[in-house]
């Protein structure tokens, strides 16, 4: 955990801010076996950020028995608390409920020959 130095509540722009630099991280992190995004992948679950700057997610894995879980959950995390001026981070891992495809997006989908 990453903890803030102060503790006020910042301004509703600021926290939109951190919210687009969230969204551009998660748009811009690829699952390794698979040539997509992990937000369109539907691998988020919940992304929330606070009015105190805190970054929130709760995602999930394609497998249970990923290989890479380690090194993209710490990239995750390591890029998320790089964000200037982002409190605490906390990036959490859920099997509940499982991953599907019907979790991807209709591009997703597009891109993977699914459609």
């Amino acid at each position: 955990r990453i903890m803030a130095e102060n503790q006020k509540k910042h301004t509703e722009e600021e926290r939109q801010e951190i919210i687009r630099q969230v969204m551009y991280i998660l748009q811009n992190t690829y699952d390794p076996e698979i040539p997509v995004d992990i937000y369109s992948l539907g691998l988020i679950y919940e992304m929330d950020v606070d009015e105190n700057l805190y970054v929130k997610i709760l995602m999930t894995l394609t497998a249970p028995n990923c290989p890479v879980a380690d090194d993209l959950l710490m990239g995750i995390y390591e890029q998320l608390a790089g964000i200037k001026n982002v409190g605490t981070v906390d990036v959490n891992l859920t099997f509940d409920p499982p991953w599907t495809q019907d979790m991807m997006t209709e591009e997703a989908k597009l891109e993977l020959g699914l459609l």
